[in-house]
């Protein structure tokens, strides 16, 4: 009855594309940012919240500010894919584009905050590389704004790894071939304005470049 909304297609170095299913992210999953955040990291399980697949965009060109915010802020996330045998088939770098002050707004009123963090173009995602050719074990996660140093953490100071991330959506949900999950961000994050370039980067994985446009 309806024409269906275009999702896109995240590249697969040398083994194609897919399209995303679900996009699971986890929040205060490296102390550092929840204290910057003035929060508690949550040691006893991971918090979760989810981005509709249809306001992915890929990396490598320009995303418009979006509106309803005057605060618009990066964080950079280590994401991966799980593949047809359930596990991770792939990773790679994402942003996680965020309405702070929707956000906010939303916490000191008890609300949910989805308006903060599912909008047009509020997951970026870079080209990914298979699994078997790259293992996270402590690099660095990093991201620049016109050249600037903004964040920048290891891996393995995340609170919650991969596998038990698996293990706890698996608890909740059947996980599917194609659902994406972003792993949480390092300290750092902060506000974008129209022309920024913001650069993510862990050695080892494709650059995740992205210039934010004029206001939506």
């Amino acid at each position: 009855m309806f024409e269906r909304q275009k999702v896109v297609q995240i590249e697969v170095i040398g083994q194609g594309a897919f399209e995303p299913g679900r996009i699971f992210c986890v929040g205060q999953n490296y102390e550092a940012h929840a204290r910057e955040m003035g929060l508690f990291a949550p040691k006893e399980a991971p918090i979760y919240f989810t981005k509709t697949p249809s306001n992915a965009v890929l990396a490598g060109g320009e995303i418009a500010y979006p509106p309803g915010t005057q605060n618009l802020h990066h964080e950079i996330e280590l994401a991966f894919v799980i593949g047809a045998d359930g596990a991770i088939a792939a990773w790679g770098l994402a942003l996680d584009m965020t309405r702070r002050d929707v956000q906010a707004e939303m916490r000191a009123a008890g609300r949910p905050w989805d308006r903060a963090k599912d909008f047009e173009a509020a997951a970026v995602f870079a080209s990914m590389c298979p699994a078997a050719e790259f293992t996270p074990n402590g690099q660095e996660i990093r991201l620049s704004v016109n050249g600037e140093a903004r964040q920048a953490g290891r891996l393995d100071e995340m609170v919650h790894g991969p596998a038990e991330l698996i293990a706890d959506l698996s608890k909740h949900y059947t996980l599917r071939p194609g659902d994406v999950i972003l792993t949480g961000t390092p300290a750092g994050v902060g506000p974008v304005q129209p022309g920024d370039t913001l650069l993510g980067q862990i050695d080892g994985l494709p650059d995740l470049r992205v210039t934010i446009g004029a206001r939506g």
